[in-house]
């Protein structure tokens, strides 16, 4: 079905298209926000004027209710979703009726009493020291490429770096603190959601893997550019930033050369560097620090994690555990 050609002909879409402007000209919403919330909001009117409703103030939370029944279901020819896409559909729609009631389009906000299906908390998965250690030493420090990729590996499971915050990185962001010992400390301001901005330390291996990229590897890749050298601290094979996209595809392909069966994702390291500083004994708060978290109830979901492998392994090894 043509969502968008069915939301485009609906009565309503003139003000779904003045709260999408709203988005972006007031509150500076991202690219991507923007992109999400439009392809949710087309589905959304275009289930409105299958319903024969021609005005925001005509919408009340049945209408609302039965168009998230719909979207679960699949039931207007669209994808059936799941319970995280329905949640983050009603997001969607929460956000344009309460900015009709605001602007006074509507008596009240229809969507305000909605409540989106209840999710099911999955834990996230983590790799095994042994699997990380694999999986990083992988990627051939002959190669170019090879330095990029272990110093990105290295980095990610470091730092517990979101796959987005590493290749936005500059060169500039790395930091090197000297001190009377043998070794200083190296720290990178990593940008996160929001633009909020926090400094997270490196270890000595990612140290190593970042100061030979740099030294042996990210110079021969910046000569490839017929532009101006980028800024970036890690570099595509023409010379310009690694995409996100890259970057995923050279992790799951050293993965797949580490012989690593686990499913492995852009999150998958920063699960990893969570869960194993928190088996080490790292305080919460450390790690919901470097981990860039505006609430530390987002990091508790690593406790549970480790709890789940402390029973496991409870299990298997108490003789009067079963």
């Amino acid at each position: 079905m043509d969502f968008r050609e069915a939301a485009e002909a609906s009565p309503l879409w003139p003000e779904i298209a003045d709260y999408l402007a709203h988005l972006r000209i007031e509150r500076g919403s991202s690219a991507n926000t923007l992109a999400s919330y439009e392809r949710d909001l087309i589905r959304y009117a275009a289930h409105l004027r299958q319903a024969g409703l021609q005005a925001s103030d005509q919408i009340d939370p049945g209408h609302i209710a039965d168009y998230l029944q719909t979207v679960t279901t699949g039931a207007d020819g669209g994808t059936a979703l799941a319970e995280r896409s329905t949640a983050r559909m009603l997001a969607a729609v929460r956000g344009a009726h309460k900015y009709w009631a605001q602007e006074g389009r509507t008596g009240y906000d229809a969507a305000a009493e909605v409540t989106a299906p209840a999710l099911t908390q999955s834990l996230p998965k983590a790799l095994s020291v042994d699997e990380v250690t694999r999986l990083i030493e992988t990627p051939s420090p002959s190669r170019l490429l090879g330095l990029r990729d272990r110093a990105l590996l290295e980095f990610l499971y470091a730092t517990g770096a979101r796959i987005t915050e590493a290749v936005s990185l500059d060169v500039d962001d790395v930091h090197s603190i000297h001190s009377s010992g043998e070794r200083g400390l190296v720290l990178v301001r990593v940008t996160g959601k929001g633009n909020k901005q926090r400094m997270v330390p490196l270890g000595r291996m990612a140290q190593k893997a970042l100061g030979d990229y740099l030294t042996s590897g990210r110079p021969a890749l910046a000569e490839r550019t017929g532009r101006r050298a980028s800024a970036a601290l890690f570099l595509n094979k023409l010379g310009g930033r690694l995409s996100r996209q890259s970057a995923w595809e050279a992790l799951k392909k050293t993965a797949e050369a580490a012989g690593i069966t686990a499913e492995v994702s852009p999150h998958t390291l920063r699960h990893s560097c969570a869960t194993h500083m928190l088996e080490g004994g790292a305080d919460i708060r450390t790690v919901q620090e470097l981990l860039g978290h505006a609430s530390v109830t987002t990091t508790q979901i690593y406790t549970k994690v480790t709890a789940e492998s402390l029973r496991s392994q409870y299990v298997t090894a108490h003789p009067r555990a079963l």
